[in-house]
């Protein structure tokens, strides 16, 4: 017999299937484990449904469990799933007519970065359309105390996740506007929270200014939307190009999904 639940999103909807990715959901950097009774009562199940989720889950490798402590964490279905989204371009695809927008509204070049270990990596990116501009190159890596867009996605993570990452090792400097004190980075990550934007001049190429924004996905950063471009133009255009920007993040994380 098929369960259907128009509560959980309209008509056809799948009350179990529903209930096991609102599970999968819940999962996130900041709650890692979740046991069968704290997510039963997140979403306001009963304990037994909540475990038939759970228990469905692991038998596919979605989820595992502690022998000991009997809580759930990802498996390796999702981290398959995630090469194979990672491969297929998924994020990009979805934000590609966001970048066209802002490209057409600021003549720059505009940049989807991702997260990757101590760095970010550019996803998408499109060129500006002036004889001076700023090439991005799709793949390429950059450490994240470097620029507005590792601004704009570490700011967000964890204070110990940060240490972690930042502040075991000296921060390398690439000219004199280089942020190389982790003291100095962590208020420039507060300055990022407390506006919901960065701008940097300089920090990675003397010679380019960027104004980046975040993009969320069920509620964890996933990535930041950065305009770039010479310095002189950039700064011009500051207040302009940044309320663009953060209006393209928030785009840009609705189109994430939850």
């Amino acid at each position: 017999m098929t369960e259907e639940s128009p509560k959980a999103g309209g008509p056809g909807v799948l009350q179990g299937a529903d209930r096991a990715l609102l599970a999968l959901l819940s999962f996130t950097e900041r709650r890692p484990e979740w046991g069968v009774s704290e997510i039963a009562r997140e979403h306001g199940w009963d304990k037994a449904v909540a475990q038939r989720v759970l228990t469905t889950l692991t038998a596919r490798a979605f989820l595992t469990c502690d022998s000991t402590t009997r809580r759930y964490r990802l498996g390796p279905a999702v981290s398959r799933l995630a090469r194979v989204g990672e491969h297929s371009g998924v994020l990009p695809s979805l934000v590609r007519p966001i970048l066209a927008g802002l490209l057409r509204e600021t003549g720059e070049s505009v940049v989807l970065n991702v997260p990757n270990g101590s760095g970010y990596r550019c996803a998408a990116a499109v060129d500006g359309t002036g004889p001076v501009r700023y090439t991005a190159i799709v793949g390429a890596l950059i450490p994240g105390h470097a620029g507005a867009s590792g601004h704009a996605i570490f700011a967000h993570y964890p204070e110990a996740e940060i240490r972690q990452i930042f502040g075991a090792t000296p921060l390398q400097r690439f000219n004199d506007h280089t942020v190389t004190d982790f003291d100095e980075l962590l208020r420039v990550y507060q300055d990022v929270r407390d506006k919901g934007h960065s701008l940097s001049l300089g920090e990675y190429d003397e010679a380019v200014a960027a104004i980046s924004a975040p993009v969320f996905q069920a509620g964890t950063i996933a990535a930041s939307l950065t305009v770039i471009g010479p310095s002189h133009r950039i700064e011009r255009d500051a207040d302009q190009i940044t309320e663009l920007v953060v209006e393209g993040a928030r785009e840009a994380t609705a189109a994430f999904g939850l």
